[in-house]
């Protein structure tokens, strides 16, 4: 297996099979995009399913809770989980986050272990790669090189390299290597093309239509969460959680005008993060309520009427039963 095999021609009729749609047995499954923190995995979950079920951030670690994305083919029914990034775990948080990795690796039909295309492979994806290595042969295992954008045509050649000499070193045999830029949706559609052959057959596992199984409140609480996340301190992101409290239609209003009230906690661990968060005059605040109502109400077709209010969990990423009650 050479890296040569990512390229459009040849790989694109393999997967397809040569065959039409229609004569082709449909199949339906499970995928998992693994990788260090900020490796590119929820922007290209959400590239592949084509609007936004995984929060993305600049910020390494965002992603907590397993959001499965569901991508449609007249074919295939591809279900692509994005787990947290696996890292050095600093806290009970950080613990539990590296335990849903894990569990999701041994449950799903194939792997894609993603790596940046701008970045030298260093200590964390051999780490990753290690473990893959030890997983059970038969879970087919896909390289993909992420942000290929953002580096010239022969630094990611220089990385497609890199990457099948690293599967070649630990015994690891790619089923495809392939660049991607999921910001310009270069080759995602390619992506998925490769993907679905590595699927079982069956039948499609959710219904028509539907973009993800996350609990509508989880995904608001997440689309709040990348809005406070947004130009805060570097110490600020791992401490914040958002728990939606009720999202209740508003009584007494007409049909056509509908409005959904969605009250929501934001949660830090200490007295002196409060003011980061809500800003000047409550300023960052404001911000953080308008960009995600924005999210909100393009996610639930619905206008909404935001209320926020920032409180201390003290020291909740240490503390089992408040990470709890803040759905840990």
């Amino acid at each position: 297996m050479n890296a040569s095999s990512a390229t459009a021609s040849g790989t694109d009729d393999r997967a397809k099979g040569g065959l039409p749609h229609e004569d082709r047995p449909h199949r339906s499954g499970f995928a998992c995009f693994v990788g260090r923190p900020n490796a590119g995995k929820s922007t290209l979950t959400n590239a592949l399913v084509g609007t936004k079920v995984a929060i993305t951030s600049t910020r390494p670690q965002t992603t907590r809770h397993t959001v499965r994305g569901i991508v449609h083919r007249p074919e295939a029914q591809l279900v692509l989980v994005d787990t947290p990034g696996l890292h050095k775990p600093r806290t009970l948080l950080g613990e539990r986050l590296n335990d849903v990795v894990r569990t999701t690796w041994a449950e799903v039909d194939v792997i894609g272990f993603c790596v940046p295309a701008d970045q030298k492979i260093g200590p964390g994806d051999r780490f990753i790669a290690g473990e893959l290595a030890e997983l059970k042969k038969r879970t087919p295992k896909v390289a993909v090189v992420t942000k290929s954008d953002l580096v010239t045509s022969e630094a990611l050649a220089e990385q497609l390299l890199a990457v099948d000499q690293l599967g070649r070193e630990l015994g690891i045999e790619w089923a495809e290597i392939v660049p991607v830029s999921a910001t310009e949706g270069s080759q995602v559609d390619l992506l998925a093309e490769l993907l679905v052959p590595l699927l079982p057959e069956g039948p499609p596992l959710y219904p028509d239509g539907d973009l993800t199984d996350e609990p509508e409140q989880v995904m608001v609480a997440e689309l709040i969460r990348e809005a406070a996340l947004e130009g805060v301190r570097d110490e600020l992101p791992h401490s914040i959680a958002v728990v939606v409290e009720e999202m209740v239609p508003r009584e007494d209003r007409p049909a056509d005008r509908p409005l959904l009230d969605i009250h929501a906690n934001i949660f830090i661990e200490r007295p002196s993060q409060k003011g980061i968060v809500i800003g000047p005059k409550g300023k960052r605040l404001k911000e953080v309520g308008s960009t995600s109502r924005r999210h909100i109400e393009a996610l639930l077709g619905t206008p909404v009427y935001l209320d926020l209010h920032v409180k201390v969990a003290k020291d909740w990423q240490r503390d089992p039963k408040q990470l709890r009650r803040l759905g840990f």
